[in-house]
């Protein structure tokens, strides 16, 4: 992505649903931030209530790009509720404008397309939200009792959140205490709404959130430890309805050599992933008939994805299949206010595809100083991969060292050197070229991009 040599960042939002208003807090503090909406009201409060630059207008019009400036933008992200809206306005954007372009689309079938025809359409990158759930889903499911899963350093080193049960023998034990793995490293605690750096002498109590980073391996193990008799893998996985998240969710589990079992009520579209989904066992039946799930043995399965058009019917089929004995359910949902809701209810994990969505596209912002971004709570906290330059204020320093440049509540939690793992402890040195894997507290982060 072009900068302005060293001046701040000139973005133009076009949309501001979630997904815009998402991408436009992220980056209000550190950059030069545009957004533009059809609908006043919301433009009148986006004014109000982020620093940004809100105009009202058709962003697939020349006249509006123009308003908003676009001549000079270092990026425009197009990311309304219309895929072809969208491709629009990037289209439109070329013709007066070299910025970075990027399209938010729903449907892969247009993800494919772009990316056989060599970036057509005026888009220089293109985030299908349907993929990016149904890929975070297939994640998350394979970690007992995990709340987010991402992996960094081509997928050597992984990151993992997950909620301590009242059972877990690591309850009420110190990280020091806990810390008897090869290559993990304790990030973080979130306890209700407080963030704690988790230090040797932080206890872990239930129901705390914990972030560890470190070697797909020692994760895993972690895994078992705080659910102990829970499996690895999600072996009997159900899918409940086959929306085009559902069904990309099938599909990205049986890519990982699994055979998902898919309910669907309507008799056309079961038919129809059927066909597409060779793996992939379809039912056509209603999801909220309990006597259907109890025959189906439903309760035998490792993990339930409530993946229906609606937040109000995913609810209802989490809850069922919790009833039935099912150990973890993850469930979809639109409206990302619901997600705490979900979760206090007993919904292991919510997944809101507009939040994956603004999290894969802030990456973006900030190509050249980070190589992968994941955000954690809501944006609380994230985790940042980044490359050491020779000239970085950690280059040639040890961790010890290395910490008293960078602000508090950050954790150094992993290290890749020339495609090994380097798990850090006190004295490890950090050398130009090591790829470093960091938990950052959001209030934060801006310091610390700019410090590495």
């Amino acid at each position: 992505m072009r900068r302005n040599g060293g001046t701040t960042v000139r973005v133009v939002i076009v949309g501001a649903g979630e997904v815009g208003r998402a991408i436009a807090a992220n980056l209000d503090d550190s950059h030069d931030v545009v957004i533009v909406d059809r609908d006043g009201d919301v433009v009148e409060e986006l004014t109000y209530s982020l620093d940004v630059l809100a105009l009202e207008g058709d962003g697939t019009e020349l006249e509006t790009l123009r308003e908003a400036d676009v001549e000079r933008a270092d990026l425009v992200i197009a990311c309304t509720d219309s895929d072809e809206s969208n491709v629009v306005v990037c289209g439109a954007t070329k013709t007066v404008s070299d910025a970075f372009t990027i399209a938010r689309v729903r449907r892969r079938t247009l993800l494919e397309t772009w990316e056989g025809s060599q970036g057509a359409f005026g888009v220089d990158f293109m985030v299908c939200t349907d993929l990016l759930t149904a890929q975070t889903i297939f994640r998350i499911s394979g970690l007992p009792s995990s709340q987010d899963v991402d992996t960094f350093v081509g997928g050597l080193v992984r990151m993992a959140e997950f909620e301590i049960d009242a059972d877990s023998p690591i309850v009420d034990t110190t990280v020091e205490e806990a810390d008897c793995y090869d290559s993990l490293t304790f990030a973080a605690i979130f306890r209700d709404d407080d963030m704690i750096v988790a230090r040797g002498d932080a206890v872990l109590r239930a129901g705390d959130r914990v972030v560890v980073i470190g070697s797909a391996d020692s994760v895993s193990d972690f895994a078992q430890d705080v659910v102990p008799v829970a499996s690895d893998d999600a072996d009997e996985v159900v899918i409940v309805g086959a929306s085009e998240i559902g069904f990309q969710a099938a599909r990205e589990f049986e890519d990982h050599g699994y055979r998902p079992r898919l309910i669907e009520r309507d008799h056309d579209r079961a038919r129809e992933v059927a066909e597409a989904l060779p793996d992939t066992l379809v039912m056509e039946s209603d999801a909220t008939d309990a006597d259907f799930l109890a025959r189906e043995h439903v309760d035998e399965a490792d993990v339930v994805i409530a993946a229906l058009d609606g937040d109000e019917k995913n609810l209802l089929v989490s809850l069922l299949a919790k009833r039935l004995g099912v150990d973890r359910t993850v469930a979809v949902i639109e409206n990302l206010e619901y997600a705490e809701l979900f979760e206090t209810v007993g919904v292991d994990v919510a997944i809101n595809p507009r939040e994956e969505t603004a999290e894969e596209i802030v990456r973006f912002t900030r190509a050249g100083r980070t190589e992968k971004v994941a955000m954690l709570e809501h944006d609380r906290a994230e985790v940042i991969e980044f490359e050491v330059a020779p000239d970085s204020v950690l280059a040639g320093e040890t961790i010890v060292d290395a910490t008293t440049h960078l602000p508090d509540r950050v954790v150094i939690g992993a290290i890749s050197r020339a495609g090994e793992l380097v798990t850090p402890r006190g004295g490890t040195v950090i050398e130009p070229g090591d790829h470093v894997v960091v938990f950052v507290d959001a209030a934060v982060l801006d310091e610390v991009v700019e410090a590495i």
